[in-house]
């Protein structure tokens, strides 16, 4: 069943909770992510913790799902990267897709999923075209990613639509002889650690790529995981490619400024190579 009800996050999702406890499986559809702050004390207090505070005795199978991050020229209250926020919060578990094959096989497995998932979507990726299984019960796993390019080099560490970046990134070193692997995180909460530490202990180098800004973003927890499980095979400083530390300018020039770019990624990788950053030079 569709309901089309009154634009209050609050309400619709406080809605879908209840529908949830009772043993439904609701898929609430917000308009954009930043709309979810509305909703915050519903995900966060409600959804979250239900399970848990009940001692596992009332489920709260919910999906959300919603377009999250920049866009063009919505302003700063309209591109909001959401995943770190919701990462953060035990009891939620966050995808976010990159492909037409891995949004079907996430979606239909998060609607299954008995805990709250929140499904993260890029609008820029909507119009994004790509082979899709016709089986009717093809299924992703919501805690796996995948890799995206097969490198020995150096890793790059991306998810949703800088996931592509992170691919024309490795394009443009590969014109320089270096071969970049891309991990596609897919699942942010829980994370891959597993595909994580495998990539960085072959190319012994990382730059972790994401829509968020910097501070307690999703590149500081890999970061952190893999200088706690792969130290020893660490042979540069982690990078990181994130939004600059500014609400997102309206202006095009100054939005694209703030963004990660496929001229960063190679850059950031360069520099964990110690070379002179030439495939970036002028850019």
């Amino acid at each position: 069943r569709v309901f089309d009800i009154p634009n209050c996050e609050n309400a619709m999702t406080g809605i879908a909770i209840g529908a949830a406890a009772m043993g439904k499986r609701p898929l609430v559809i917000h308009p954009r992510n930043d709309f979810m702050f509305h909703a915050m004390d519903q995900i966060l207090n409600n959804a979250a913790k239900v399970r848990y505070m009940s001692g596992g005795q009332v489920r709260i199978p919910i999906t959300m799902r919603g377009p999250s991050g920049v866009v063009h020229q919505l302003g700063a209250t309209h591109s909001n990267a959401t995943e770190s926020i919701f990462a953060h919060v035990p009891g939620l578990k966050v995808v976010a897709c990159s492909t037409p094959e891995n949004a079907k096989g996430l979606l239909k497995s998060a609607i299954r999923d008995d805990d709250p998932v929140i499904f993260l979507e890029s609008e820029l990726l909507y119009a994004m075209k790509g082979e899709v299984p016709d089986d009717p019960e093809f299924l992703l796993p919501i805690h796996k990613g995948r890799i995206a390019r097969e490198g020995s080099d150096v890793t790059l560490v991306a998810y949703s639509k800088r996931v592509h970046q992170a691919l024309a990134a490795a394009d443009l070193l590969a014109r320089e002889g270096i071969k970049a692997e891309v991990v596609d995180l897919i699942s942010l909460r829980p994370l891959d650690q597993d595909l994580i530490l495998k990539s960085f202990r072959k190319t012994n180098r990382m730059v972790t790529v994401e829509e968020s800004w910097s501070v307690c973003g999703i590149g500081a927890s890999i970061v952190d995981i893999v200088q706690r499980n792969a130290f020893d095979y660490m042979d540069a400083p982690i990078e990181r490619v994130t939004l600059e530390e500014v609400p997102m300018p309206y202006n095009e020039g100054l939005e694209n400024f703030a963004q990660p770019s496929p001229e960063k990624i190679v850059r950031a990788a360069l520099r964990t190579l110690y070379r002179e950053p030439e495939a970036s030079r002028g850019r």
